[in-house]
């Protein structure tokens, strides 16, 4: 069901994305062109992370964006899910699940096993966030973020 996205995969990756902003909006809006961006530099730059979809009978039915980074504290690969959608006629079916537990079970991320999976969700989004709570997510530390001017 999840595999690697390629370059064919593109536009529909945009509109899924372009969906999730509209159904959950972040705090900063995201453009097409942006996420076209970010495509471009996983397949670039694949130490940085790699986008996956969900086909189910042919027709892509949800992507994520997988980034990873190095983690000191934890010792090892931290896979943050930077965005994970699931297409709203597919909801229900366990497809996040399948993603998620697949991550944290076996070297199904660059070729080696996290230590840790890591996510943020919309404190409106409850049924995100009871999903995640269920396969194990906890709030640990609060991140925090600084906006850099003109960037």
């Amino acid at each position: 069901m999840w595999r690697a996205a390629v370059a064919s995969d593109d536009a529909d990756i945009v509109s899924m994305c372009m969906a999730l902003n509209s159904d959950d909006p972040g705090p900063t809006p995201v453009s097409a062109e942006q996420v076209l961006r970010t495509l471009a530099r996983l397949r670039e730059e694949s130490h940085r992370g790699r986008a996956v979809v969900c086909e189910v009978n042919g027709r892509l039915a949800g992507y994520a964006l997988l980034i990873s980074f190095w983690s000191n504290e934890l010792g090892g690969e931290v896979c943050v899910i930077d965005e994970l959608f699931v297409s709203p006629a597919h909801r229900g079916r366990g497809l996040a699940t399948d993603l998620l537990t697949k991550l944290g079970q076996r070297e199904s991320f660059r070729g080696a096993t996290p230590v840790a999976l890591e996510l943020e969700v919309s404190p409106a989004n409850g049924r995100a966030r009871a999903l995640y709570e269920r396969l194990g997510f906890r709030s640990e530390n609060i991140t925090m973020r600084m906006r850099l001017p003109n960037r």
